[in-house]
């Protein structure tokens, strides 16, 4: 993503976007530019065509990141920056810029929250967890704790699918079972129901519309914490403003635009089998096969507004999201256990004693 600054016009200096203003704003004197609300729609881009569209290069631009050594992650610098720390994993960046043409956001998801509301929101969140090491809380507590404002890459798709399925539906039927058992020391004979199933064929075709199948983009955020991070507000997405991004970093995607289709289409299959599912009916359903056709596929390169800090603790690094829509906290966590330790001693001493006064 290339870089963009915006100069103040009353002092010079760099402005920066605003999340609480929806604005460009000076941190030094306060003047504020505010971002034109484009009436640009929002479009999809066909999949299928907009690799061989002539207007292809309107869709792409180029772009200068710089690559950590560590963990991989492609992220823009500020201007005139040379070395930095890296957002995901807290490794020192010395910056070797590279340029390569990618396909340009579309839209994209303003930060709403701004640093102090997601470090007030992180501090919470460390405050509830159980057993973590002091060392965090500590870290949480200080206002050197590195949170960085980071748009990250996503891609959405849609598609309208026609499945076609082969499976079995169950029907449960009852029938009466003899059986001997022991009541008394005698043998006694009883009667009970049994449940059997009978299968037969069943066939059809399923019809699904799917929109806005999100896809992270990036190799560099812990998949599941950054799942967790949703729902995303996706019908508030603004069409893309470089005044956005003025503040904050962009990482450029690392899922391919095929990759990311590949795994929307196996979330995909999984709402496809549950309708197949329903469509065999019965009181059981067994599918063999399902073979799905995918038509109006369209996708968007959006981006989407994360504060993210890196902690390190016995040498491992721990990442801790906060969507910058909602507040909403996901991380990984390290334990520690000497407390784990303590209170295992101290529930085993309980429960000693416990014995201990009963016996007497």
């Amino acid at each position: 993503m290339p870089q963009h600054e915006f100069p103040c016009k009353q002092c010079g200096a760099k402005m920066e976007f605003d999340p609480a203003a929806s604005s460009v704003k000076c941190p030094y004197c306060g003047h504020e530019n505010p971002i034109p609300k484009s009436e640009e729609d929002i479009n999809e881009l066909d999949f299928h065509s907009f690799f061989t569209s002539a207007e292809e290069g309107e869709q792409s631009e180029e772009s200068l990141t710089v690559k950590c050594s560590a963990c991989g992650a492609e992220t823009t610098l500020n201007a005139n920056i040379t070395s930095d720390e890296c957002p995901f994993c807290g490794a020192a960046v010395v910056v070797e810029a590279t340029a390569s043409t990618r396909i340009r956001p579309r839209s994209l998801l303003p930060f709403a929250i701004d640093r102090s509301k997601a470090l007030q929101e992180f501090k919470s969140w460390v405050k509830g967890l159980w057993f973590a090491p002091n060392k965090l809380k500590a870290y949480a507590r200080t206002e050197s704790s590195h949170l960085s404002g980071m748009y990250v890459p996503y891609w959405t798709y849609d598609a309208d699918t026609t499945s076609f399925y082969t499976g079995q539906r169950g029907e449960h039927y009852y029938v009466t079972e003899t059986y001997t058992t022991t009541e008394d020391g005698k043998a006694v004979t009883k009667t009970r129901q049994v449940r059997k199933t009978r299968w037969y064929p069943a066939s059809g075709v399923v019809y699904n519309s799917f929109d806005d199948i999100l896809i992270l983009a990036s190799h560099s955020l812990p998949k599941k914490q950054a799942d967790r991070l949703e729902p995303w507000d996706l019908a508030e997405l603004v069409p893309y403003d470089a005044g956005y991004l003025s503040g904050f970093r962009t990482e450029s995607y690392q899922v391919s635009l095929e990759e990311g289709m590949s795994e929307a289409s196996e979330i995909m299959d999984k709402e496809i089998r549950r309708d197949v599912k329903r469509d065999i009916g019965g009181d059981e359903q067994r599918v063999h096969s399902v073979s799905t056709q995918h038509d109006n596929v369209t996708f968007k390169h959006i981006l989407l507004p994360i504060w993210i800090s890196a902690y390190k603790y016995r040498d491992k690094t721990y990442r801790f999201l906060v969507n910058a829509r909602t507040g909403e906290v996901q991380g990984e966590r390290p334990w520690s256990w000497i407390k784990i330790g303590l209170l295992a001693v101290s529930v085993a001493a309980l429960v000693g004693t416990i014995v201990f006064f009963a016996n007497k």
